[in-house]
């Protein structure tokens, strides 16, 4: 056990763990009380999915621009002005909700904005990790122990955001969320970092995003782990835009049901963030990418199957687990792979690969959960995932060709 929380060994990552543990339990009460705000006020699986299109169309089409631009800055002051914004931007979604006047544009415009700061914020986090850990070889755990914690609010926030809703309402959420904020401010400002020098490239950010696409071009192992990612982003994680239609059409619940339903995905994500904090070693990853998204796809196919509330919750936990399972392993591949001049800029495709999959996946879902239901349509998206991992298979052999040198000059790997 002590070997699974050694990441938390290094101060400023056992600040950066407290602080934005306690961020993110306000965010996914806020994910989810935004969810139900929707369908409350307009009833339609396809605003639903408008909606988070949305919070997350503006990520993707940053997506290589902010790449570069977090690389030219400090990542601890780009942090600390994004999570302020994000504070800002989850109190005004409080004020207008608590007071009444909130109307489904709003609501757009917020979530636009939010999706503004992620496309900053999210390459900034991921590639802000390696300058927390002073110890290089802690980098993969504290990945995991990132995802740990972000999946341990995934499974508490929703579940206290139903029990918030039934009790006084969305906009309750939306305020605890803003003050959680504080929380990760306070935590990065306590930081001691010691920031390496940034380079002021005489290239042109034109360049500079020119050259971190044909990086990600050409080098075979983040390429096929980045479009595996982006088609579970496209097809697998929209499940979550449909739970309050299966939460109050199928299971015929409210929102404690959708508390419950997400509760047990988030629940299924913190045990993959722990099985992969608990590894010694970051080989023989690429095996689970397949694995993870084959359960994924399977979980979903009966779940848009299921009428039972019991199996509808035992299949949100596989789901949660294959989800998280293809996002965090694609993550500690990719950041064991790239090298630090070109980390921001490649991690940022990362962010792009799920913000850019995940809008037009949610608007996918959204429009055919109206056309055909939303059983049909998690269906469907599942049989896509399980093609997913299929198809990664017959890549597999390429990519570990490619990645065993790298590992051998690693020392992870004997040489022969």
């Amino acid at each position: 056990m002590s070997h699974a929380w050694r990441a938390l060994r290094h101060r400023n990552f056992k600040l950066f763990f407290f602080g934005q543990g306690i961020s993110v339990i306000g965010t996914w009460m806020t994910r989810l009380a935004t969810t139900w705000l929707v369908y409350r006020l307009t009833h339609s699986a396809l605003l639903l999915g408008i909606v988070t299109f949305a919070g997350q169309i503006v990520a993707f089409a940053l997506g290589p621009f902010a790449g570069v631009w977090v690389e030219r800055l400090s990542r601890r002051k780009l942090l600390v002005w994004t999570q302020t914004a994000a504070c800002l931007q989850s109190l005004a979604l409080a004020a207008l909700t608590l007071a009444h006047v909130i109307n489904l544009w709003e609501i757009i415009a917020l979530a636009a904005l939010q999706g503004l700061i992620n496309a900053f914020d999210m390459p900034g986090r991921q590639s802000f990790l390696v300058q927390m850990v002073d110890d290089q070889n802690d980098l993969s755990n504290a990945i995991a122990i990132n995802s740990s914690m972000v999946n341990g609010g995934r499974l508490i926030g929703p579940a206290m955001a139903g029990l918030v809703i039934a009790a006084v309402g969305e906009g309750w959420c939306f305020l605890i969320d803003g003050i959680s904020y504080l929380a990760v401010i306070a935590s990065l400002v306590m930081m001691h970092i010691v920031s390496p020098i940034n380079r002021r490239d005489a290239t042109s950010m034109l360049e500079q995003m020119r050259e971190g696409w044909n990086y990600v071009r050409t080098f075979w192992p983040i390429r096929t782990i980045l479009l595996l990612f982006a088609l579970i982003s496209l097809m697998g994680y929209p499940y979550m835009v449909l739970l309050p239609i299966f939460a109050t059409q199928v299971l015929h619940g409210g929102p404690a049901t959708l508390g419950w339903l997400t509760g047990a995905s988030g629940i299924g994500a913190l045990v993959s963030a722990l099985s992969l904090a608990v590894r010694k070693s970051i080989v023989g990853l690429t095996r689970m990418l397949q694995i993870a998204a084959a359960m994924l796809g399977c979980a979903l196919m009966l779940f848009g199957l299921s009428h039972t509330l019991w199996l509808s919750l035992a299949l949100m936990v596989l789901a949660g687990f294959g989800l998280i399972q293809v996002a965090s392993v694609s993550n500690t591949i990719i950041q064991s792979l790239v090298p630090e001049d070109k980390r921001a800029r490649v991690m940022s495709y990362y962010t792009m690969a799920f913000f850019g999959a995940a809008p037009f996946g949610s608007l996918l879902a959204g429009a055919l959960a109206h056309w055909i239901g939303a059983p049909h349509t998690v269906i469907l998206t599942g049989a896509f995932c399980v093609a997913g991992s299929l198809w990664f298979t017959l890549e597999l052999p390429k990519v570990k060709a490619v990645m065993r040198p790298i590992y051998q000059e690693m020392g992870l790997l004997p040489v022969p």
